[in-house]
Order: structure tokens, then sequence, then C-alpha cells
């Protein structure tokens, strides 16, 4: 029987492959926003995926030795005694290993008291008697006793990706023995990293000599009397050892296993649980190479799709669609942006599906398919229907019914995932891909009707999905966020996207030109500073060099590459150490990065001096919406700079003003009313300004006596609570000492009870129930709470501490400005929301709407939520964004 023709069993050392990819990748480089080392996780999978991949085995285990001794270490205390200590960053890895293992549904084994190159070495038994080819992959040297005809090892060179195969005939020309021999030569040569010492003076040569000479180890053993030389004698002396080495390198094959080598067979990796991990892990283009080891039709769904037959004649697949009632899956195949259309439609329902292609379509049959889809009574749903819209409205056509969006239930079910696409979802909950060739705007380039075909065999697997999502979001109590926030604001974000923002695009070229000046002049400062030499300041190395061997600077935190010369390390040590090179370097970051915000903002102005930003429900696991294709949320606050900015967003033509409208401290009032404290509470009804109400009684002094530091730190610490900040991270924000900080947290706590009898509740029942909730009902699930991973479980608390705050405030601008939209709409004004950034909200005015709009305003944010404690809503009014705040 050929290779090809057999099974393959793939056999890996697991903490063998976790080491060499943490040493062979820095792990500064991967760890996740919240600090999870993630560097050894990343390389094995790549690995095991490479693995997978190339050799495509039918059976697969990963063997993982125990902490704890072995029979070797019970025999010889000694044993492995000089190998380093295990670096910090690397155990918190070994259980996400074994997590991503089991989203690949791969075999994880061990067994107290033996190394995991004996379940390797019983395996590879095992495998070989049941007549499979043997693949093991180990960095273990002991290993190379496994090879045989059928069994080959792969050893990694260097790192995990430069593998050697080991195959009998490799073997000899490598060590000039038979693998079967090769554990009699390490006995006499020892092995370092094993701390087994061998014979002085003898090293692999003499050692495969002796061998060829003598025989087997027994017999040179035998002979060692006979073997002439210091070295000889050197054997002599050290016989005990050997014979030592021998017994201790010598691989089990016979161990009871408790998982049979049937139970080793691969069905495929787990969509969902891919995701999770992947999502957690926050790795992205891994992601995609792990999806293809998922087995068609194997997600988490019962549902599933099944094969329908899609109706694609023009004549008969119009005429159907346009016959049907009630609820129904749309497909759109088209682009969004500046160059939006719409190709190809997709309809769907109970098992059955029809596809058109609008090249096609005679101008009757597009415009029966126009009523149809502006008929509100026909109920759609979508995935990522705000791009279908956008896509059908440059067609002319305004679609109308859409109650359901799989993409926003996909996001409610789980919304620490960060992949959302149609693709992804599929993957995850039906175990499918979208139709091949399906890439969201893909030209049929001629070929028939297969636009057609994908669309409507691409409806048919949305509509599967949508009935598998109904009953989790249903499970998972979001039912109603999911139908009277979340999927009526998908067409109010459409339209505030298809207005856009008008850009005053002169002014805008001025900024950009004086920040780039104002980089220029830092620059020229920074190189004054350091003798007229001209440094790359964008350059890390340079910077280094500068900073630590010409001006010889206290080092910062130490790096892979050196020291770090990142903005906190910098900002830090220019406050301990200023010096004029760091005071200019500062400068000219800031003035670069301001630079390409307003150069990225005056790219994505479209030919009608507009710019239209893209709202996504789906980035922002507490609920907040965000923006990209300019993300308008990034533009500076509280600089000059950033006002600005915000100074070049005007007033439309046709158009009278800009209102704005945000919410006054929502956060603050938030906690106090899911705190219930009366202290909160009695502030914000009293109309007191809270950081100074709070600053009194945390410092013991009268309102009028709170300076502005006092009120300063009061305000930090306030919003950081919420945060779950810690004294230690209270500390580094005041610059103060952590003790200070502490004192500061106990006095407000003191004061404040119920604040702090809400923050360990939260995370108390949160474990408990396993999720938090908003004031709406929007729940966070938080599996890590239960996590035997601290560092992942520390991280589930400190977001279980802010969920119900933030998705709360996020809660409440969507109500409200799904009820200014309604009203908007239903007194037929010209007026139009234009955009929305946190808790702000943006209303570009038509003429002689301008009262009628800021009752709108108000009415609708002070009522979009009824809190214990009353919702306060500015309002600003100018010709620009700049001049509107307030």
């Amino acid at each position: 029987m050929s290779d090809n023709s057999r099974p393959t069993l793939l056999l890996i050392d697991g903490l063998s492959m976790a080491f060499r990819a943490f040493f062979g990748l820095p792990v500064e480089n991967f760890a996740t926003s919240t600090g999870v080392p993630t560097n050894a996780v990343y390389g094995f999978t790549t690995m095991l995926a490479t693995l997978m991949k190339e050799n495509q085995p039918t059976h697969v285990a990963v063997a993982f030795d125990l902490p704890g001794g072995t029979f070797r270490t019970e025999e010889l205390p000694s044993y492995k005694g000089t190998r380093d200590e295990t670096p910090p960053d690397f155990e918190p890895q070994v259980p996400l290993i074994r997590e991503m293992l089991g989203a690949l549904r791969i075999q994880a084994v061990d067994k107290e008291r033996y190394e995991a190159d004996d379940l390797l070495a019983t395996y590879a038994r095992l495998g070989r008697e049941a007549g499979m080819r043997v693949l093991v992959v180990s960095g273990d040297r002991d290993t190379i006793q496994l090879v045989t005809e059928d069994v080959t090892l792969l050893y990694p060179r260097k790192g995990v990706s430069d593998l050697v195969r080991y195959t009998p005939e490799a073997v000899v020309e490598k060590y000039a023995v038979p693998p079967h021999q090769y554990p009699e030569l390490a006995a006499l040569v020892g092995e370092t990293s094993d701390n087994l010492p061998g014979v002085p003076g003898v090293g692999p040569k003499t050692a495969a000599k002796w061998i060829g000479n003598y025989g087997d180890l027994d017999q040179i053993l035998e002979q060692a009397d006979q073997i002439p030389g210091k070295a000889g004698q050197s054997l002599r002396d050290h016989i005990d050892n050997v014979r030592t080495n021998r017994r201790l390198n010598h691989l089990l094959t016979d161990l009871d296993v408790e998982v049979p080598l049937t139970e080793l067979e691969y069905q495929g990796a787990d969509a969902a649980a891919i995701h999770e991990v992947c999502d957690a892990l926050q790795f992205r283009t891994l992601r995609d190479r792990l999806l293809p080891l998922v087995q068609d039709g194997d997600g988490e769904s019962a549902v599933g799709p099944t094969e329908v037959e899609v109706a694609v004649t023009v004549e008969r697949a119009v005429a159907e669609i346009v016959s049907l009632t009630g609820h129904v899956a749309v497909h759109v195949d088209g682009q969004t942006g500046e160059d939006a259309d719409a190709w190809a439609l997709g309809v769907a329902r109970d098992g059955q599906a029809w596809g058109v292609d609008f090249r096609d379509l005679s101008a009757d049959e597009e415009a029966l398919l126009r009523a149809w889809l502006e008929d509100a009574d026909v109920t759609k749903t979508a995935h990522a229907s705000k791009d279908a819209w956008h896509a059908l409205k440059a067609r002319g056509i305004d679609l109308a019914g859409v109650v359901g969006d799989t993409q926003i239930a996909a996001f409610l079910v789980h919304a620490d995932q960060r992949s959302f696409d149609l693709d992804s979802v599929l993957q995850r909950y039906l175990g499918v891909s979208a139709v091949a060739g399906d890439a969201g705007g893909e030209l049929d380039l001629g070929l028939g009707t297969s636009a057609a075909q994908r669309v409507g065999e691409t409806a048919a697997k949305v509509s599967s999905l949508d009935a598998f999502l109904m009953s989790e979001v249903a499970e998972r109590g979001m039912a109603e966020v999911y139908r009277e926030l979340e999927v009526p604001l998908v067409m109010v974000l459409a339209r505030m996207e298809h207005a856009g923002l008008a850009v005053d695009l002169e002014q805008m070229s001025e900024l950009a030109e004086a920040a780039r000046s104002r980089a220029d002049a830092a620059a020229a400062q920074a190189y004054e500073a350091v003798g007229g030499e001209t440094v790359n300041l964008g350059s890390p190395k340079q910077l280094q060099h500068v900073l630590f061997d010409v001006l010889e600077m206290p080092k910062t935190k130490k790096i892979k590459t050196g020291y770090s010369t990142d903005a906190a390390s910098l900002a830090d040590l220019q406050t301990k150490n200023p010096h004029p090179f760091l005071e200019a370097l500062l400068v000219y970051r800031d003035a670069t990065k301001l630079a390409q915000i307003i150069e990225t903002l005056m790219q994505a102005v479209r030919s009608d001096g507009r710019i239209h930003t893209t709202f996504s429900q789906v980035v922002a696991s507490t609920g907040r919406l965000s923006s990209r294709d300019p993300n308008l949320q990034n533009i500076p606050i509280r600089t000059e700079e950033g006002h600005r900015i915000r100074s070049a967003f005007v007033v439309g033509k046709d158009y009278d003003t800009l209102l704005t409208a945000d919410y006054s401290q929502i956060e603050m009032r938030i906690m106090a009313h899911l705190s219930g404290d009366e202290g909160l509470i009695e502030a914000f009804r009293n109309g007191e300004d809270l950081h100074r109400f709070v600053g009194a009684r945390v410092f013991g002094v009268e309102p009028e006596d709170v300076t502005p530091e006092m009120r300063s730190k009061v305000k930090a610490m306030s919003y950081g609570l919420a945060y779950g900040l810690s004294a230690f991270g209270l500390a580094r924000q005041l610059a103060v000492p952590v003790g200070e900080a502490q004192r500061l947290m106990d006095d407000y706590f003191d004061r404040f009870g119920g604040v702090r009898d809400y923050l360990k509740e939260v995370v108390v029942q949160a474990r408990e129930v396993g999720y938090t909730e908003t004031i709406m009902g929007r729940r966070r699930y938080f599996p890590d709470l239960t996590s035997t991973n601290k560092q992942r479980r520390d991280i589930a608390e400190r977001a279980a501490l802010n969920a119900p705050i933030q998705g709360s405030a996020a809660d409440l601008i969507k109500k409200a400005m799904l009820g200014v939209d309604q009203e908007i709409r239903d007194q037929s004004l010209r007026s139009k929301q234009v955009l929305q950034v946190h808790d702000e909200l943006v209303v570009e005015v038509a003429h002689g709407e301008r009262e009628q709009i800021e009752r709108i305003l108000r009415d609708q944010m002070h009522g979009a939520g009824a809190l214990s404690v009353p919702l306060d809503v500015n309002v600003g009014e100018g010709t620009d964004w700049r001049s509107a705040g307030h």
C-alpha cells in the first residue's frame, strides 16, 4: 500500500513546539490589547495549520508533559534539572494552546508520571501496527529512536517552520547509526538538555565508531576493557552514567493510553469555537488559515442550509418574487461607497430561492422589483442590510420593510467576536461558506446566469442563518433589543451615511499644511537639540541611538529590539527627564499624526463635497457605534487642533445651520442610577457640579474650596472606576504615588458606598449568570469570568465592570436617534441627522426648522430612558461643527 493511500497519524510534542514558537516570535509583538501574551499560541497554531494542510492527516494528537515529576525524576532527581526556569509569559499560554486545540477538535493527550515523548512512542507503535503512515513532530532528539520505514520524525531545525524529515536513511547519514541505536549513541555522548552527562571526551563520531566496531551498547560495555586510549579509560570511569542514561532515554511504547487510537481520527474543526478563540486572542489573519479545517456543514446549527434549486429564468424569477408576501430573506450582490451599485438580487423563503441579474432585466421588470423591494409590508431579512440599502439606492430603489439583519443578530449573540462578514458568520453557525465567487460585488463576466444562481443560493443560506440566529437571540434575552433598537437603527444609519457632512476643503487643506509646517519646525528643533544631526524621527532604531547612547537618558521599557520609544514611554521620560529633543519629538509626533488625520479626511471627500463616513453597529462589544472610512471619532476633542478640524465641517448648501446635542456626564448619571448611591443621585438632582461635589466629599472641604487639581483628580477617578481602573493605573494617570492613589480610592468608596457595592456586585452577579445587562436589556456574555486562566479572568472582570454603564449610554443615544429620525419623518421636515459621535448628535437644519429640530432633539434625548437622575442635554448651534459645540 502506498503512503498516499494509507491513513496518516500526525503526533506532535506540544510543549516542545510551543517553546520553540515562544522563543521564535517576539512576545512584545504578540499580545492582546489587554496585555495577554500570545506569541507561543500564534506560532504553535500557525505551525499546526501548515502541518495539517501539507500532510492531510487522518488522525492527530498533541502530547503534553504535565507539571510535577515523572518516573525518570523519581530515579534521578537531577534529570532535566539544569533547564532554565519557564518564562512567566509562557506558562499562561499553555491553557490557551489547549483551548485552541479544542476549537480545532484535535486531541490533547497527557499522562501522570510520564513524558509526552512516551505518549508519542506509544501512539507511534499503535499507528504503525494499524498500518498507518506516522509523522512525529518533536524538537527532542530522543524521538529519533522512533523512526522506522513507517515512522518519520519532523525535527525543527530553526523555529517551528523549518522542519528536517528524518527517515531511517537520514538518521544514518546524520549520526552514522540506525534510529534504534541512536539512544545508545546518546547514552555515550550524553544529553545536556536532559542534564544527562555523557562520557567525557566521547563525541558522536567516537560513539558511532564504537557502535560500528563492537555492536550494541551492552556489547560495548562488556568489551570496555578492550577499548584503548583515554576515551576507553573515560568510558570505564563512567559506565554507571552510561547505563543510567540508557535507561532514562528509552521511550516507553506500551503505555496504557486513555484515548484510543480510533478517537484520534480527525473530524474537522469547530467553526464557532475557532471564531471565539481567535476573537478572544485577537487573531485576524490566523483565523483565515484555520477555517479551511472546518468540514462543510459542521457548524453549530441544527437548522443547516439545505440544497435548494434556484429559479434564475428572468421572467419566472421576477414574476414569482413580486408575488411573494409576508417575510423573505434577501441578498444583494453589489458594492457601497462612492461607486455604489447593485448587480444581482437573491430572494429565499421556505426552501425556495430566486435569483436575478439586474443587467438582464427590462425596464418594466426592474420597475416591478423596485415596487416589491420598496413595499414595507413585505418584511425582509438580509445580512448587512445597510450595505444592501446603499447598493439598491444607487439604482434608485429605496429598500423598505427590513425587520431582520443576520449580521446584527450574530453580533448580539457573540458581541466579543471580531468578524461579522457573511462568510465568517455562515462558517461560525452553519459550518458552510458563502457561495464561491460571491465576493460582494464580483461581476458575472458574461458567464450566463451564474450571478443570479450565486445570489439565490446565498439568500437561501441567509434564510437558514436567520432561522438559527433568531432562536439564539431570543434565548439570550435580547429579542426586544434586536427588534426595537438595533434593526430599526440600521436604516437610520443608512440615511445618515447617504446624507454625509459638508466639508470646507480649502480650510481643511490649510489645516493640513499648518500641521505639516509645525511638524517640520519641530523636526528642525529636534535636530538642533542634538547638535544639528539629522535623525529619522520615525525610526525607533535611530531614536534609541539618540536617546540612550547620545543623550544617555534613562532607559525605558525593555523590548526585543532595545528600549521602547512608544508614545507612553517617551511622554513618561519627558515628564521625569525633560529635554529639548524629547519636547520637539513629541510635538513632531502630534503634528504628524494630526496631518495624517486631516489628509485622510480630505481623501474621503466625495464629488458632492461631503464626507460619508460608515457607521458600524458590530464593532464595539459594549454596543457603541463606531465610525470608519473615515473615522470621525478619532478627531481630538479637547485640543485646539481638533477644534480647528471641526470648524472645517460646515453646514451644507441649501441648509441653514448645524445643531449639536449631547448628554452631559451620561456615564456618571448611569453610574448613579445603577448603583443607587444617594450622594451621586443628590448631586445630579440638585444640579451640582458633580466633580466639585464629589471632591468636597472625598477631600473633606467645602465645595467652594475644591481646587482645580482636586477636581481633576476626582474626575479621573470617577470615570476610571467605571473602567476597572486600579490604584496603580490611577497613580500613573495622575502622576502620584500608588499609596496616594489608593488612599484617594479608599476615601471615595468610604463616602460613596453605593458605588463600591455596585462595582463589587456587578462582577459577582455576572459570574453567577454569565452576563451583564444594560438598562434596556442588552446582554454581554463573559464566559471567561470562570476561566482557569487568571489573565483572561481578570480581563473579563474589568470588561464586566464597564459593560452595563457604557452599554446603557450606547442604548440611550441609539433610542434618541430613532426618535429624532421618526419625528423628522413624521413631520415631513427637510432637516436630517448627519453624524453621531459617542454621546453627541449633529443635525443639518433646513431653513425655518431650527426651533422644531431643537425641540425634537431635547424631547427625544430626554425621553430616551427613565433614570433616577435627570438626563441633561446640551444643545448648540453654528454654521460649522466647532461653533455648534457647547
